[in-house]
């Protein structure tokens, strides 16, 4: 059975940094895509980044501030938040996809198999 839940998120200040986690199932880590969405309330589910194969893909608004990563050995997502902006403030999720899919795809909610736990994120001073 898949486990998968993101920690990580919590209060922080403009111009601060987060770094969010999302453990997983070693069968969900062999995902061919994995990433990490957003959503801020009242919001639909917004891509935020993806990895696959070592390459990756962000969103347009936190291209250069934001870093995914995983570690193979700890079956471990990470998500590198830096210059956080209020706008950034939403529950943030992990997904996984079992087999890969075009770069194209990479960036709908729609495609994914496996859904964690969201964290919230939360950016204010």
């Amino acid at each position: 059975r898949c486990s998968w839940q993101a920690s990580g998120g919590g209060l922080v200040q403009p111009g601060g940094s987060l770094k969010l986690s999302c453990a997983a199932s070693e069968r969900t880590f062999s995902a061919g895509l994995m990433g990490w969405f957003r959503q801020a309330p009242g919001k639909e589910r917004d891509f935020v980044a993806a990895i696959s194969l070592g390459n990756t893909r962000y969103a347009d608004d936190v291209k250069g501030r934001f870093a995914i990563s995983r570690d193979n050995a700890k079956n471990t997502l990470y998500l590198q938040m830096n210059s956080l902006k209020p706008e950034d403030t939403a529950v943030y999720y992990c997904a996984a996809r079992k087999v890969r899919i075009v770069y194209s795809s990479w960036s709908d909610p729609n495609v994914m198999d496996y859904w964690g736990k969201g964290t919230l994120v939360t950016v204010s001073s």
